[in-house]
């Protein structure tokens, strides 16, 4: 059985949908984390929310540069040179993040530390989602690829770095 096209104008709408949900996901996360949950803001909290809402905020940047590229018929998306330096810096700030939140969480283990140590570990699932390998599936083609072939494979953003060096 082979897969429908999808229409341009299909594509476009989902992009938009992906920066605007990733973007509200950044003010969402603090309003529940800092005010519904009352999550003190320690240093390792806001430390752990920040690395979220980075990586969440280049989701967001990266799905509306998307929209672009089909919007203008472009070969690429814009910014391609700016996430293929990310791709190498997440890594260092999500180090430095633990280099605040571990021993916070090793020394007052609870809720000065802990909501920035489960942070901590979206951001780096966010990377790798966003970098590396897609791990979010959330339609229906992208489930069926994954039964069919029951393995990840390379993120959207990964393979626009690969395909445009």
């Amino acid at each position: 059985m082979t897969a429908r096209p999808v229409s341009r104008a299909a594509l476009r709408s989902r992009m938009r949908f992906l920066a605007v949900v990733e973007a509200f996901n950044v003010g969402w996360l603090a309003l529940m984390l800092f005010g519904a949950a009352r999550v003190p803001p320690s240093a390792a909290n806001v430390v752990g929310y920040g690395l979220v809402a980075l990586l969440v905020s280049q989701g967001a940047w990266y799905w509306a540069a998307k929209d672009r590229q089909l919007r203008d018929r472009a070969r690429a998306p814009a910014g391609l040179g700016a996430f293929r330096v990310l791709r190498w810096v997440n890594p260092c700030l999500l180090g430095a993040g633990l280099a605040v939140i571990g021993p916070a969480a090793w020394q007052q283990p609870g809720a000065r530390s802990l909501p920035g140590l489960a942070f901590l570990a979206f951001a780096v699932v966010e990377h790798v989602n966003y970098f590396h390998l897609q791990l979010q599936h959330d339609t229906r083609a992208d489930l069926r690829r994954l039964a069919r072939t029951r393995r990840l494979h390379p993120s959207h953003l990964a393979i626009d770095l690969r395909r445009h060096r």
